[in-house]
C-alpha cells in the first residue's frame, strides 16, 4: 500500500468537495463515507444524490468545530489530508477492511490515538474500490493541536504492519526501498487526463520515455543519440554550458500541440545527461559487417546471447553496481529487439521492454563497465540482421534472465518488481512461442542420414542419460540433429559440443530440453573449431567423463576454454 500525505491546508470544504465530487474524469463512483470520529455524522454521498450539499455543508461544519473553537490558536494549515491506495495485484478490500487500516493510520500518526476521548476529528472517504481519503482538522477536544510529528514514517511503518495482518502485496520502504524503488518518474494526474482527452493509451512522458530509452539503445554516440530523437519526430533541444560542454538536453513530442517539455532526468533517473554518456562510453565495440567479411568474428547476437546467459551468475554474485550495469544494458537490449523483429512481434516485444523497466531499475549506481561485452554486441547488431534463428537464441536466454530476475526480487521482498518481471516473462514467452517453431522447423529440413543421426543418438545417451529418451520425444529433436551436423561440418565434436551445450545450463527445469541445446549449439558452432590434436585429446578424454555436471565449477566437470568475446567483464 501507498501512503501520500500532502501539504496542510486550510480549506475543509474544498477537500470534502473534491472527495464527494464525481473527478475531473467521472472516476469517482459511490462515494461514501467509510469511518469517521463519530458514527453519526451525516454522509453526503455521490456529488448528485438529494440533499448533498446540506449535508456536506454539515459535515464541514462538524469537522471545523474545534477549529472555530480554537480561533487565533488553530494552527495555520489546520487540514490533515492522507490518501492510501492498494497495490494494482491486491484484491479489493471490503468497506470495513478499509475503516479498520484508516482507524489505524489516524492512531499510529498522533492524528486520533485510540482511547483518547480528545482526538482530532476526522473522516474516511471512498470513492474508488482501490484507495480511501482520511481528512482530520488539526485541533483535539482540549484546542490544543495533535502531537502527529514524523506522520509520514510512522504512517509508513504501520502500512507495512496492514500488508502483513491483510495479507497484501508488501510495498519496499526504508533501505530496502533505496534497493529496490524504479528509477521511472511517474506520470501526473493532469498528464494521464490529458492522454485521454487526446486518445492516447499512454501520456507525454511514457511516450518520451519510451523513444529516448529506444533511440539510447541503437545509438553508438551522443551525436547519433540526439539524430535517432530527432528522426523517431521528437523536438530535441541541448543546453550548452559557458564553457562549451554540454549541459543537458529536453525533448517534447511533435503531435501534441503546444510542446511540453521534458529533461531527460524527469523521464527517468537513469535517462539524464551524465548517465547516457557514461553508458555510452562504456560501449565496448563489436566489429561491423565489413570488418567481420574480412575476417570471422562470431555473431553480435550469439555474443549478445553469451553474455545475456551470464547474467544470472552475476546476479547471484556480483556487487549492486555490476548487477545494476548488466540490468540496465538487458533493458536496452529488449528496447532494441522490436526494430530487429517480425512485424507481428514488435507489439509484444515493446510490452516486455516497458514491463522490464519497473522490473530492474533500482537506485543503485550502475557502474556501466562491468557489462561492455553485451553493449558492445547489442551495438553490433545493427551492422548484421538477426534471421528468425539468431531472434529466437536471443529470446531463450532472455526468458531466463528474466526467470533469474524475478527469483532474486522475491528473495528480497520486492514485490513490485517480481510482478514487473512476470509481466516481462510473458510477454517474451509470447514472443519467443510466435518466433521458435518457424526457426526450429527450417533447421529440421536440413535433417542429416540415418547413420549420421544413429550416432548423435549414442551420442546423447553417453553424455546426457537422464535426459536422453525424454529429447528424443521432443519436437525439437530433428532440429537438434540438424545442428549438431552442422556443428560437425565446422570441424566440431558432437559429443563435445552436446557437453558444453549441457554444462552451461540446467537442463532440469527446460520446458524443452533439445530447444535449448539446439540455441546452446548454434552458438558454440560458431566458434573456432578445434584443431586436429585438439579434437583426438577431446574424443579420448570424452569416454572417460562421467555425465556431465551441470555446474562447470564443480569437481571433474569439463570447462570449456572461452574466447575473448565470451569473456565476462
Amino acid at each position: 500500500m501507498i501512503a501520500n500525505i500532502v501539504k496542510p491546508g486550510n480549506k475543509t470544504y474544498g477537500v470534502l468537495a473534491y472527495l464527494f465530487d464525481k473527478g475531473r474524469a467521472n472516476e469517482h463512483t459511490d462515494q461514501h463515507i467509510v469511518a469517521s470520529w463519530d458514527n453519526f455524522i451525516p454522509d453526503p454521498g455521490p456529488w448528485d444524490s438529494p440533499g448533498h450539499k446540506q449535508r456536506l455543508g454539515q459535515l464541514t461544519q462538524a469537522l471545523d468545530l474545534r477549529v472555530k473553537q480554537a480561533g487565533d490558536k488553530a494552527p495555520e494549515g489546520h487540514v490533515w489530508h492522507c490518501s492510501i491506495r492498494a497495490a494494482p495485484e491486491d484484491r479489493i478490500l471490503t468497506d470495513a477492511e478499509w475503516a479498520t487500516i484508516a482507524r489505524r493510520m489516524v492512531h499510529a500518526t498522533g492524528i486520533a490515538p485510540d482511547s483518547d476521548p480528545d482526538g482530532c476529528r476526522w473522516v474516511a472517504v471512498r470513492h474508488a474500490e482501490d484507495h480511501i481519503h482520511i481528512v482530520a482538522t488539526k485541533v483535539r477536544g482540549d484546542l490544543r493541536p495533535p502531537r502527529n510529528w514524523n506522520d509520514y514514517l510512522r504512517a509508513m511503518n504501520e502500512l507495512t504492519a496492514v500488508e502483513e495482518d491483510f495479507g497484501l502485496t508488501r510495498v519496499a520502504r526504508g533501505p530496502e526501498a533505496a534497493a529496490g524503488t524504479s528509477a521511472v518518474k511517474r506520470s501526473t494526474r493532469a498528464e494521464q487526463e490529458k492522454a485521454k482527452r487526446r486518445g492516447h493509451d499512454k501520456t507525454a512522458r511514457e511516450r518520451l520515455r519510451h523513444v529516448v530509452r529506444t533511440a539510447l539503445s541503437h545509438a553508438k554516440d551522443l551525436e547519433e543519440f540526439f539524430n535517432l530523437l530527432a528522426d523517431a519526430g521528437l523536438q530535441v533541444e541541448t543546453r550548452t554550458l559557458p564553457s562549451g560542454d554540454l549541459g543537458g538536453y529536453k525533448v517534447a513530442l511533435s503531435d501534441d500541440g503546444t510542446p511540453i517539455w521534458f529533461s531527460g532526468s524527469s523521464l527517468a533517473t537513469d535517462l539524464s545527461l551524465p548517465q547516457i554518456q557514461q553508458r555510452l562510453a562504456a560501449t565496448e565495440a563489436q566489429p561491423t559487417a565489413a570488418s567481420s567479411a574480412r575476417q570471422h568474428r562470431p555473431s553480435p547476437w550469439h555474443v549478445a546471447t553469451a553474455a545475456a546467459e551470464r547474467i544470472p551468475h552475476h546476479l547471484a554474485h556480483a556487487d549492486d553496481g555490476a548487477v545494476q550495469a548488466h540490468l540496465t544494458v538487458f533493458g536496452e537490449v529488449l528496447y532494441a529487439l522490436p526494430a530487429h523483429a517480425p512485424v507481428r512481434l514488435q507489439a509484444e516485444l515493446h510490452r516486455a521492454a516497458a514491463a522490464f523497466e519497473h522490473a530492474a531499475h533500482t537506485r543503485a549506481r550502475a557502474d556501466h563497465q562491468h557489462a561492455r561485452a553485451l553493449r558492445g554486441a547489442l551495438k553490433a547488431m545493427r551492422y548484421q540482421p538477426a534471421d528468425h534463428t539468431g531472434l529466437a537464441m536471443l529470446l531463450d536466454a532472455a526468458i531466463l534472465v528474466v526467470l533469474a530476475v524475478q527469483r532474486h526480487s522475491a528473495l528480497h521482498h520486492h514485490d513490485r518488481q517480481v510482478a514487473a518481471a512476470r509481466q516481462t516473462l510473458n510477454h517474451l514467452q509470447a514472443a519467443y512461442a510466435q518466433v521458435a517453431p518457424a526457426s526450429l522447423t527450417a533447421l529440421a529440413r536440413h535433417h542429416p542420414s540415418d547413420n549420421t543421426v544413429n550416432r548423435y543418438v549414442r551420442a546423447l545417451h553417453e553424455v546426457l542419460p537422464r535426459q536422453a529418451e525424454q529429447i528424443l520425444t521432443e519436437n525439437a529433436w530433428p532440429a537438434l540433429t540438424a545442428t549438431l551436423a552442422a556443428a560437425e561440418a565446422a570441424g566440431h565434436n558432437p559429443a563435445t559440443v552436446l557437453q558444453q551445450a549441457a554444462q552451461h545450463r540446467p537442463l532440469d527445469d527446460a520446458k524443452s530440453a533439445s530447444e535449448v541445446l539446439v540455441w546452446r549449439i548454434q552458438r558454440l558452432g560458431d566458434r573456432h573449431a578445434p584443431g586436429p590434436g585438439a579434437r583426438t585429446a577431446q574424443a579420448r578424454r570424452l569416454p572417460a567423463q562421467t555425465a556431465p555436471q551441470t555446474d562447470p565449477g564443480l569437481p571433474g566437470a569439463y570447462t570449456p576454454p572461452t574466447s575473448r568475446a565470451g569473456r565476462s567483464r
